[in-house]
């Protein structure tokens, strides 16, 4: 089942709870009785069981990170966070827009590590950085004329309200 998203395996505990699995076994409690004491399902005892009879004691032990190391060693990606920092267009791009393309190419270029760009936001994220919108707006954008255009005349092009009738209950009716 794994961890809820976004929340890191503790590997220390779970060692820990191997351990105490372990001493359980020792005292002779059966797989339910241990996997009902650490909720854990009954398979999980037994394949620890069976770890510890051909592995022993190390073979519960804490077995490391988990997944792939990153290519990308600390000082990379300061370097990396650096260069990034620095703007596409000193590195010879038109627009000041950093796309997956892009950094991935600036990562194959000074580290000679490739990365495929649809893998380049985890990096990112893990950088600290997020996905942005660029802002659509036209180059020829006047705000002053658009602040007027706000202020002076839509308020006058508006059609102003008409004055309300009189309610219905202050009518009378005629004789």
């Amino acid at each position: 089942m794994g961890n809820p998203r976004g929340v890191a395996r503790d590997f220390d505990a779970l060692e820990v709870r191997r351990m105490r699995a372990l001493a359980l076994m020792r005292e002779s409690f059966n797989n339910s009785q241990i996997g009902h004491e650490l909720m854990v399902a009954n398979q999980t005892v037994s394949r620890w069981r069976k770890e510890y009879s051909e592995g022993g004691r190390k073979a519960l032990e804490q077995a490391g990170r988990a997944g792939r190391k990153p290519l990308l060693a600390d000082k990379q990606a300061k370097l990396l966070t650096n260069k990034l920092l620095a703007g596409p267009e000193k590195l010879g791009y038109e627009t000041p827009l950093w796309t997956c393309q892009r950094v991935a190419d600036l990562i194959e270029q000074e580290f000679q590590i490739r990365y495929h760009p649809g893998h380049v936001w985890r990096i990112l994220r893990a950088l600290g950085w997020s996905p942005q919108r660029p802002v659509g707006r036209a180059l020829e954008r006047d705000e002053k004329a658009i602040r007027e255009w706000k202020q002076v005349t839509w308020p006058n092009a508006k059609k102003k309200p008409r004055k309300k009738a009189a309610p219905l209950s202050s009518l009378t009716k005629a004789d």
